[in-house]
């Protein structure tokens, strides 16, 4: 018979563990959540008194940590006491791709996932149930195994895999009713007792469980075959370009198909975020690590076809305003990777910036989520040019009229939705002629903008260029 669990901690309250951590203790009050962080900037955000400066921005997060916060959810940085008193601990940190040593710019970086477990082992005096909750490559927890009960103080430890499989922007309404909860492990004690948190308030046949390696394996494969839906369209928004047809007519006509679907089948500028890339190319290492070299080609390929995509939207900017963008203002409307968060991660106005600013232009960046130092941070990340260079060629301001004032052209980089509902009459009046728009998103009305006088240039339609 599986134990009742009481209390909760989770180490890392960051995009996953905040929210899944706040509904948790939303959804079962007699439960106590406990969320620690070294970064006492993050666990201080969390704690504000004042909602709009929660560290995450999630559609509905802020409603959710007021009902919860103080009741029986906590947020705090003394991680030793949390471990110590928690029955269930979660292990949400960062895994970022290697950028040093073996799998370099492939394999995930479990510095951080071993930092936790050694932890964990030091500080545990009665027996825990593991839950990773970070996205890991498969086989991690027969490692945390192995540092949990090799230097530990002699207790028992059940590891658990659980993946998540939240939407940025989406994130809450996914963790009220989720499609399925996935629970990976060994011991059917453990799995029951993780499975009577999520029962208290998704139905039981939305809980799937498995062994460990298959619950691992299948977090990178949902988002490989997301990202792969995203390439292979925008594979075919450069055909549409060269062909004369509209790629979002084809996506129309292939979306009708049971078989395939609509979602996930918009051209873009590319995909971003925390997860996409960096779990291909964790797949990709571990089938070259396994000698599956045309497996690890396939799904490199994903990669390549995103990277080119921005690349190629940045380029036709530059052929359309003449070969030429130095000394030119270009105005981003956008910068994180989707609307609805101010998450940055792997954005494509991130990579497409830093081509056009290789170029010598002038940037200047609106977006409603995303402060200034996030933006510069992005890019001073990438060590393309100095710190000074970035801030002397990009500008971030608060105010998007004041963004595309005397701006020879606009990218829009992120659907927010904000950006449907410009006076464009107003920004084209307050802009150089000719003046461009480059939607990488999609997302306006091209005949309306034509109209007021604009040239505008869309993903995938129609004549040899973006148009």
């Amino acid at each position: 018979m599986s134990k009742k669990i009481t209390k909760i901690c989770c180490i890392g309250a960051g995009y996953v563990g905040g929210p899944t951590m706040a509904v948790i203790a939303q959804k079962c009050p007699e439960i106590t959540v406990t969320v620690v962080d070294i970064n006492e900037k993050r666990i201080a955000a969390w704690n504000d008194t004042d909602l709009s400066r929660l560290p995450v921005y999630e559609p509905g997060l802020d409603r959710v940590v007021e009902e919860a916060r103080g009741r029986n959810l906590f947020f705090s940085t003394d991680v030793d006491k949390a471990i110590d008193e928690a029955e269930m601990i979660f292990i949400s940190v960062n895994t970022p791709t290697k950028t040093y040593g073996k799998g370099k710019g492939m394999a995930a970086d479990l510095k951080f996932i071993e930092l936790c477990a050694r932890q964990i082992a030091r500080v545990a005096k009665d027996d825990k149930i593991v839950v990773e909750k970070s996205t890991l490559p498969v086989r991690t927890a027969q490692a945390l195994k192995s540092i949990l009960h090799n230097t530990g103080n002699g207790v028992h430890f059940d590891i658990l895999s659980n993946p998540e499989f939240l939407a940025e922007g989406t994130a809450i309404e996914d963790l009220h009713a989720p499609d399925r909860v996935l629970i990976g492990g060994e011991d059917k004690g453990a799995i029951e007792a993780l499975v009577q948190v999520y029962a208290g308030w998704v139905p039981r046949e939305n809980i799937l469980t498995t062994n460990v390696w298959s619950s691992e394996l299948s977090k990178l494969t949902a988002n490989a075959f997301l990202a792969q839906r995203v390439s292979s369209i925008n594979a075919l928004s450069e055909l549409c370009e060269k062909t004369g047809a509209d790629v979002n007519e084809v996506a129309r006509a292939i979306g009708t198909d049971s078989r395939i679907g609509p979602k996930f089948l918009k051209a873009s500028v590319g995909f971003g975020g925390s997860c996409f890339q960096k779990d291909i190319l964790n797949l990709v290492y571990i089938a070259k690590s396994y000698g599956l070299h045309e497996v690890a080609d396939y799904w490199e390929q994903v990669i390549l076809m995103n990277d080119h995509q921005k690349r190629r939207f940045a380029d036709n900017i530059v052929t359309t305003l003449y070969n030429t963008v130095s000394g030119k203002k270009i105005a981003f409307l956008g910068w994180a990777f989707k609307k609805d968060t101010n998450d940055t991660r792997e954005s494509a106005a991130i990579y497409v910036a830093d081509h056009l600013l290789s170029e010598q232009a002038e940037i200047v960046v609106y977006d409603p989520k995303v402060p200034a130092e996030q933006v510069y941070a992005d890019l001073d990340y990438l060590n393309t040019r100095s710190e000074d260079e970035n801030r002397r060629l990009v500008t971030v301001i608060n105010d998007p009229y004041e963004a595309t004032k005397e701006a020879h052209a606009i990218a829009v980089l992120t659907e927010w939705d904000e950006f449907k509902t410009y006076d464009w009459d107003r920004v084209y009046n307050n802009m150089l002629k000719p003046s461009f728009v480059f939607d990488g998103r999609a997302i306006l009305d091209k005949e309306s903008l034509e109209a007021v006088g604009f040239d505008v240039y869309t993903i995938g339609i129609g004549d040899g260029t973006m148009r």
